[in-house]
């Protein structure tokens, strides 16, 4: 099956990394979770701990059939990074499966590749996106080829499926 990246650091939301993990592993993908340093390990918003995989100078996103990049205050800190910038810009500038939820969309703005993309994120987020030339839709789930975003925890039963149909 499919070999999944998911970028995260301290203060992700907690359940919109867990869900769709499960989602995808379920599923018989094989999830990579990448943040700074490998083995280590991050702490949720709600006190999940994930256990880091492999650190962002250990991988290359060739490595990956697609890129997760679950929501909270994660998203904001990695994209003052620019190696997770790299890592996302080539999902999108390649149109490889991306999967983001509530503020995930957030690190496409650094990107500088969401200009006449559809996608959807949390309410505060959108405007960002709108700006930065994305059309924006206010949906549980949107579907730009292959980059798939949801909005909220609420979302997650919706965009579990879609994210899991994609890589079928």
């Amino acid at each position: 099956m499919s070999k999944v990246a998911v970028i995260v650091t301290n203060d992700v939301e907690d359940i919109e990394f867990t869900s769709p993990k499960d989602a995808l592993e379920a599923a018989g993908h094989e999830v990579t979770v990448i943040e700074k340093e490998a083995n280590t390990t991050v702490t949720g918003k709600h006190g999940t701990e994930i256990h880091v995989d492999k650190g962002i100078d250990d991988v290359k996103p060739e490595d990956f059939d697609a890129l997760l990049v679950p929501g909270g205050f994660s998203p904001d800190q990695l994209r003052v990074d620019p190696r997770f910038v790299a890592f996302t810009k080539y999902f999108l500038g390649y149109d490889k499966p991306l999967f983001a939820i509530c503020h995930g969309p957030q690190l496409f703005i650094q990107t500088g590749l969401v200009k006449g993309r559809t996608l959807t994120a949390y309410e505060s987020i959108q405007p960002d996106l709108y700006y930065a030339g994305a059309i924006v839709k206010n949906e549980p789930v949107v579907i730009d080829h292959a980059l798939v975003t949801s909005r909220v925890p609420d979302d997650l039963p919706e965009f579990n499926s879609a994210i899991v149909k994609a890589l079928v």
